[in-house]
């Protein structure tokens, strides 16, 4: 077995859940870096135009992305579970059947993505002085689908056996490799936002590739032709823990559809500045998505030993870790926001200002309930490492009706800023649904399994 697996079922749940975590940090930070940098050198080689036209895109890009980890990070919970039993034969029937769903399912998000691109930009009703650079831009990323589809399913494989170092190296290659090439494509051969979408892509490849190298080298995933195959109930069982998470990540992205579709109707200077703190929200989240990571990793494997007891002191330890990041993270935004968000931002001296008062005010509101995020992440990441992926649906759909409904009522009462408050009332209405639902899942598992400690 390769040395950077690792099992997540014996020693300090705290220990294992940050040291598990770090690793995927880095990587995210890495990742969000080569997006930060799309985003600089656009806004400012391009000007406001070119970024207002990468934000009109943005929940269309993320709709997409969010389908696809849903659907890998289904597949992982069966993998991690399989690992953390020790049944490496059913480990390997696992991979291989992921490999094939994955690799049909990115042939039909590609045809579907190319479909949509244009009519769904349309009904959002995208200014025309942006919409020819947002239709690029979606067309060349929605090609790379099956890229982006291999990245996700080579981590999700590598982060299920416990190697939260692999996905990180990748990220960091590939965070060099996307600059440089945004640097090349944008600013010397001209190739404008096109460029800095195939960057984004070639860089993902990268990333892919280096995972696979690694994956081949674990012993316990020596895959045989016979392990990639769609028989009995197994690809049954995969697609109903991978469709839910990719359905909820596709009412999330639709309820971004429609904060856009206001956010659209407020100018190009509201959308640049509006786009500018979006570019952020990663940067933001990036310690969430790593806890969730560790969260559903170590859940996954815990049950996969019968060990329930664990799952619950993990779950304590991952959110009192996550709160304090969360208020860490809060205050440098507060504090040195305006100056970091100054890098996206170039044009007349009136439009420089007007966009980064939009910028600043929708970052400190989302820096100051951040925490609500935190325990969103957290939480709905533990039930699903416990096989249910039904229940933060449900919490995914109940984010939705937040996120339209107070974009489309609160900006009525309060003005444009009313706008900013919709992220933040679309995580406390899945927060609801989750820490109810956790409650109800682990006492649930704890009657169906004898807790070991």
């Amino acid at each position: 077995m390769a040395s950077h697996t690792k099992t997540m079922t014996e020693g300090k749940p705290a220990f294992l859940i940050l040291t598990f975590a770090l690793p995927l940090m880095i990587g995210n930070v890495f990742q969000q870096l080569y997006t930060v940098v799309d985003t600089m050198v656009v806004g400012k080689a391009l000007g406001v135009p070119a970024l207002a036209a990468i934000g009109a895109a943005d929940w269309m890009n993320w709709l997409m992305l969010g389908v696809i980890q849903g659907i890998t990070q289904g597949f992982g919970i069966l993998m991690a579970q399989a690992f953390g039993a020790g049944k490496y034969k059913e480990l390997r029937q696992t991979v291989g059947c992921s490999a094939i769903l994955s690799l049909l399912s990115s042939v039909l998000l590609l045809c579907a993505g190319q479909c949509i691109a244009h009519p769904v930009l349309s009904l959002l009703q995208t200014p025309p002085e942006i919409m020819d650079n947002a239709l690029l831009y979606l067309r060349i990323m929605y090609l790379g689908v099956p890229i982006v589809m291999s990245y996700n399913l080579f981590a999700t494989i590598l982060r299920s056996l416990g190697d939260g170092r692999t996905p990180l190296l990748a990220m960091i290659a590939a965070a060099v490799v996307n600059i440089l090439l945004d640097l090349l494509f944008v600013l010397v051969f001209g190739f404008g936002i096109g460029g800095a979408a195939a960057a984004t892509l070639i860089a993902q490849l990268f990333s892919s590739l280096f995972c696979l190298y690694r994956i081949r080298r674990i012993e316990v995933l020596s895959l045989c032709p016979a392990d990639f195959c769609l028989q009995g109930h197994l690809p049954a069982k995969l697609l109903m823990l991978g469709f839910p998470m990719a359905f909820q990540n596709a009412v999330i992205s639709v309820g971004g559809m429609i904060v856009q579709f206001v956010v659209n109707g407020f100018g190009v200077i509201f959308i640049a500045g509006f786009t500018a703190t979006n570019k952020l929200y990663g940067v933001l989240e990036v310690a969430a998505t790593s806890y969730g990571y560790s969260m559903i990793t170590y859940a996954g494997q815990n049950l996969g030993a019968g060990k329930i007891t664990r799952i619950r002191k993990g779950m304590r330890a991952a959110l009192t870790i996550s709160l304090v990041t969360s208020a860490l993270i809060a205050a440098v935004m507060l504090l040195f926001g305006r100056a970091i968000l100054s890098g996206f931002i170039s044009g007349t001296p009136q439009e420089f200002e007007l966009t980064l008062q939009v910028a600043y005010r929708y970052l400190a509101v989302m820096s100051t309930f951040l925490p609500i995020l935190y325990i969103l992440h957290v939480t709905r990441s533990t039930i699903q490492g416990m096989g249910n992926t039904v229940l933060p649906m449900v919490s995914g759909i109940a984010e939705f009706i937040m996120r339209a409904a107070s974009a489309i009522l609160l900006p009525a009462v309060v003005g444009e800023s009313g706008i900013f408050y919709a992220e933040i009332m679309a995580w406390a209405g899945a927060d609801l649904i989750l820490v109810i639902s956790y409650f109800v899942v682990i006492k649930k598992t704890e009657t169906q399994a004898v807790p070991t400690l």
